[in-house]
């Protein structure tokens, strides 16, 4: 990924010294597990416990010349090591350790990530607090439907994202797997009690059956939650980006101090951030069908999923943390115009109090369809200087019926019985 969007902490979690530092990892582990079962010396495990290091720019060298990374990387680690070095990759395949490395590499970025999720929600958390009450248009179709709150609004955003969090949960722990099962999965070369003590060592799990790689749905699943995780937020972006339209005004992106929205019209305060989150989740869940293409291999294994998750785990991993730090800051800086709102209400005429009008007829008596019909009527007849409340009170149709209460429509008006329930709903939810 692009320097641009890679955060530092998750960036380096990709970077290649920490690939080969997981390798490394998982190659001294096995070593001790060996030593302490008799299958390699003890001396030999701990020589290649204090010595081995690797040089990323060797590897590379020698790798242009045998055409294998893993030989490449076990050839230069045993060189550090010396005689015992011949130790190093006892019994072992390279998708034996490539994969249980890769396994503790996403585990790391999984915890990476997780950490910045968590920072978002607290935000989520303090503007919805902070906007409980305030009163704005929910709209559906693009149109007015019925008023809400800005802070319930935000709401449903915050769980689809605790969703989004209990998924890449989920996905972290199906990967936390280990596999040192052979070439084809059998464990011809050494015992499965080795893989089930490195399990235990690297607090890994071992594979139930594997082929000569971990099976890929695994990582499938870890990718579609990434791209899930991406949707939401791609869901909000979305929101954002309408309500600052300058149509409706209702909120507006945080400017910072000499940023300048566009070299042509200074006047100009960009959604940027919520566009940024909108492509990048475009990539984002591009991924997910790659991932998805990558289960099906050549019988025990072939390596078309190599190069595909080479460029796919750290960019997908790389662009989900960018994009909830980029929400993160997003929301916390957000212009929240709430005087705006209510005018945008009132822009509806009263329409926006259309369902609660026909709720009170039917419990004045009239049947649902005649009670539908008449509040219909009087809102599609509205002129721009009218408004539905004082139509209903002139409505002779309803005079003459005497089905005006004009106190309790006055309540159904000011908003109030939208708050009521409104604030219910958000102390279910814990507000």
């Amino acid at each position: 990924m692009i320097s641009r969007y890679t955060t530092e902490n998750m960036g380096q979690i990709w970077k290649t010294e920490s690939r080969f530092q997981k390798m490394m990892e998982v190659e001294i582990a096995v070593a001790e597990v060996q030593s302490e079962m008799g299958i390699i010396p003890k001396k030999a495990a701990k020589n290649i416990r204090q010595k081995a290091k690797f040089n990323v720019e060797e590897i590379q060298i020698l790798e242009k010349e045998v055409k294998h990374d893993v030989i490449a990387f076990v050839s230069n680690m045993a060189k550090y090591v010396g005689e015992d070095g011949k130790f190093i990759h006892f019994g072992l395949t390279s998708s034996d350790v490539l994969d249980t490395a890769f396994s503790l590499q996403v585990v790391e970025a999984c915890d990476c990530l997780l950490e910045s999720i968590a920072m978002l929600k607290k935000v989520f958390i303090q503007k919805i607090k902070s906007h409980k009450k305030t009163l704005c248009a929910g709209r559906t179709h693009g149109m007015h439907a019925e008023p809400t709150t800005f802070g319930y609004k935000l709401v449903g955003y915050l769980r689809e994202l605790e969703r989004n969090e209990v998924r890449i949960l989920k996905a972290k722990e199906n990967m936390r797997i280990c596999k040192l099962s052979g070439a084809v999965g059998t464990y011809s070369s050494q015992p499965e009690q080795v893989e089930n003590k490195l399990a235990k060592k690297l607090h890994l799990k071992a594979e139930s059956v594997a082929t000569q790689v971990i099976p890929r749905d695994r990582h499938a699943e870890m990718i579609s939650s990434l791209a899930l995780l991406g949707g939401g937020l791609e869901r909000l972006a979305t929101e954002l980006r309408h309500l600052q339209r300058t149509e409706v005004s209702e909120v507006i992106e945080g400017f910072t101090p000499g940023q300048k929205g566009s070299s042509a019209m200074p006047h100009k305060k960009n959604p940027i951030s919520g566009e940024n989150i909108t492509g990048l989740s475009r990539l984002l869940r591009s991924y997910s069908l790659a991932a998805l293409e990558n289960i099906a291999l050549w019988h025990e294994r072939d390596i078309s999923h190599s190069s595909v998750e080479r460029v796919m785990f750290p960019d997908a991993f790389i662009l989900a943390d960018y994009m909830v730090q980029r929400m993160k800051e997003l929301i916390s800086n957000l212009y929240v115009d709430s005087a705006k709102m209510l005018k945008n209400m009132e822009n509806s005429q009263g329409q926006l109090y259309s369902s609660h009008v026909l709720l009170y007829l039917v419990k004045k008596g009239l049947r649902r369809e005649e009670a539908y019909k008449i509040v219909q009527r009087l809102s599609h007849s509205l002129k721009p200087d009218q408004n539905l409340f004082d139509q209903i009170l002139m409505d002779p149709e309803l005079s003459n019926r005497k089905l005006i209460d004009e106190k309790a429509l006055k309540m159904i008006f000011s908003g109030k019985s939208h708050i009521i329930e409104i604030e219910k709903a958000l102390r279910r939810q814990g507000f």
